[in-house]
């Protein structure tokens, strides 16, 4: 969240981003956090958090849906060195769940395998659904968000880990307007 302060104020530091640093990640990684984010180009986790060269594990799909593949990528870090944080980042105008959002309420299929995408965040769309809000697609970018880092944190595989206090599982919403990360639920206590 330091580093997300200097995106914000634009006192960027650009840590770990050097020939040193490269030989010294070179033979081994030790990343302090895994990102789960979408692929929208305008929300890079290395940029948005001012991190560098083998600090964090990022994986990026569609609307930062997940599907067992993924679901092993984001295990891997806190599985095999112990990484003591995920973060699940939703993001302000996410094109993915906005077309989601529009196919499930229409009842229209996307075109290929954006289907798959809008069915990943069904429930999320559903549970958006139930209740008005003055902007939909926002409230199921954070609702989804939500549910992903929960279903992470029960995950029968990381669920121990939590329960030590060894991992964190966060989600988070990114704005675009402001650069600003809000955490919003899962923060570790002090």
């Amino acid at each position: 969240m330091d580093g997300n302060e200097r995106w914000v104020d634009g006192k960027l530091t650009h840590p770990d981003r050097d020939p040193g640093r490269r030989q010294f990640v070179a033979e081994e990684q030790d990343p302090y956090g895994v990102i789960l984010s979408c692929i929208d180009s305008r929300v890079p986790p290395e940029l948005l958090f001012d991190t560098g060269l083998g600090d964090l594990f990022v994986m990026r799909t569609g609307g930062q849906v997940v599907e067992p593949v993924v679901i092993g990528s984001v295990e891997y870090g806190p599985m095999t060195s112990g990484t003591p944080l995920i973060v699940v980042l939703g993001h302000q105008r996410c094109g993915a769940v906005k077309a989601a959002y529009k196919a499930l309420k229409d009842n229209k299929p996307l075109p290929g395998n954006l289907q798959a995408i809008a069915e990943a965040l069904r429930p999320a769309y559903e549970e958006t659904a139930k209740a008005k809000h003055a902007d939909p697609v926002d409230a199921m970018i954070r609702i989804h968000t939500k549910q992903t880092s929960a279903a992470l944190r029960s995950n029968a595989d990381l669920a121990p880990l939590v329960k030590k206090g060894d991992l964190a599982v966060v989600s988070a919403y990114y704005s675009l307007d402001t650069g600003r990360v809000e955490v919003l639920t899962g923060a570790p206590s002090a």
